[in-house]
């Protein structure tokens, strides 16, 4: 009965804790509770190119070297397009032996280096030209090509606005409807939405575009845009 009794009292206290942090928990009179999404389109300010290395060979060291010339070759690349090797990124490397698994075998065939590299730029023509050179010099068996807005905060600004917008049209909409006027709002709570970075595409896929002499498969194309979105409940008195 005790933890009965206490259970209970806990119960109540969560409730009413509840309430307190979330009017529609704890209805008020002549007040409108409502919420709504909005969102704002932005234009993309950052090409992120994602690319991977991995080489195999039949000893540590001979995979180091020829991770270590891949590389080089990489910043040989970004050297060519002005860019300064510093501004890559490199997100993991990792060292892994290489067994033969055939007719239950368990030998040791080699060792296999791999690395992921992260280029961010902000001079979308060099897009093109960086994407091409390393699919020539195959460097890496895949490259994967996004585009997104780093300084986001003036985007979540935006969506806000409009969520805001919308979820006071709507209040304004139910107070003419029952014949009283909107007041002031005494509550408001944000949640804002960035958009999820993309999968990284098949192997051998931009290896594959490059491969000839044709303009990059984005060229005069417009880079898609970012969308934010938002969502906005408030709580509105009544006059």
């Amino acid at each position: 009965m005790r933890i009965a009794t206490t259970f209970l009292l806990v119960f109540l206290s969560a409730t009413l804790l509840a309430a307190q942090e979330h009017p529609a928990l704890n209805p008020q009179a002549n007040t409108i509770y409502v919420g709504a999404d909005g969102k704002f389109e932005a234009a993309p300010d950052t090409a992120q190119l994602q690319f991977q290395i991995s080489v195999q060979e039949d000893t540590s060291q001979a995979a180091f070297a020829h991770a270590s010339k891949e590389v080089d070759t990489v910043r040989q690349v970004m050297r060519a397009n002005g860019i300064e090797p510093k501004e890559a990124t490199i997100g993991f490397m990792s060292v892994q032996p290489v067994y033969d698994w055939r007719n239950n075998a368990h030998k040791l065939v080699g060792f296999r280096v791999t690395t992921d590299v992260t280029l961010k730029l902000r001079d979308f023509a060099k897009v093109g030209p960086i994407t091409g050179q390393l699919a020539d010099a195959s460097v890496s068996e895949s490259q994967s090509l996004s585009y997104t807005l780093e300084n986001i905060d003036q985007a979540k600004d935006k969506a806000v606005e409009n969520a805001y917008r919308r979820a006071r049209d709507s209040a304004e909409a139910l107070a003419r409807a029952s014949g009283r006027v909107l007041g002031e709002m005494s509550y408001a709570s944000i949640d804002t939405y960035e958009p999820q970075r993309p999968i990284m595409p098949h192997p051998m896929a931009m290896r594959a575009m490059a491969a000839t002499a044709a303009p990059a498969p984005n060229e005069e194309f417009t880079p898609q845009s970012v969308t934010v979105t938002a969502h906005v409940n408030a709580l509105f008195n009544l006059k």
